[in-house]
């Protein structure tokens, strides 16, 4: 496993619908690592149990949380050097601001731990809205509340230190070759 020196880790964030869920796998086939969403895999696990609408569950938000953490803490695969993570727990903070939820104490420790031991790099890709939504089981937002929500971000890693780095509205494959780009430029 590659020291904690030699891995890099990123952040990609941006509200529901600015597509993430597009951008990662182009990544992906780029050859870098990627840790997928926890929150989409905790609503498709509670939904595959009956739950319809598990994020209006009091725990939903400790779940994400626990599921980040155990996701952070498995080795990033041979080899890696750059690693990247749909979301981090700065994005779970900023949904329960957002769903006008507390921060468990649980989440709030780990925010406080991955900014002690500088988990991720200070450059976050903030991957902006295109425009509009593309409703699914697991994202059922209107645009307005998704821009909204993108404020929460913002102001959840701003006031935590990062420095988020734009990745506008465009082609997938675009905003791909942006990100490889400022990895290249960061190493």
């Amino acid at each position: 496993m590659p020291s904690s020196s030699s891995l890099r880790r990123y952040v990609i964030t941006g509200a529901p619908g600015a597509g993430k869920s597009t951008l990662l796998p182009m990544l992906r086939r780029r050859g870098y690592a990627v840790v997928d969403e926890a929150a989409t895999d905790v609503i498709a696990r509670e939904q595959s149990r009956g739950e319809a609408e598990p994020w209006r569950r009091d725990g939903f938000i400790a779940a994400v949380a626990q599921l980040q953490y155990e996701r952070q803490e498995l080795p990033p695969p041979a080899g890696t050097t750059v690693q990247f993570f749909d979301r981090s727990p700065l994005c779970t903070v900023a949904l329960a601001r957002y769903s006008e939820r507390p921060v468990p104490p649980s989440l709030a420790a780990e925010v406080a731990r991955v900014l002690a031991e500088g988990i991720y790099r200070p450059r976050v890709f903030f991957v902006r809205l295109l425009g509009f939504i593309t409703p699914t089981a697991a994202r059922r937002i209107s645009y307005a509340d998704s821009v909204r929500f993108e404020r929460f971000h913002e102001q959840a890693y701003r006031e935590h230190g990062f420095e988020l780095v734009d990745v506008p509205p465009g082609p997938p494959e675009q905003r791909a070759e942006l990100i490889a780009r400022a990895v290249a430029g960061d190493g």
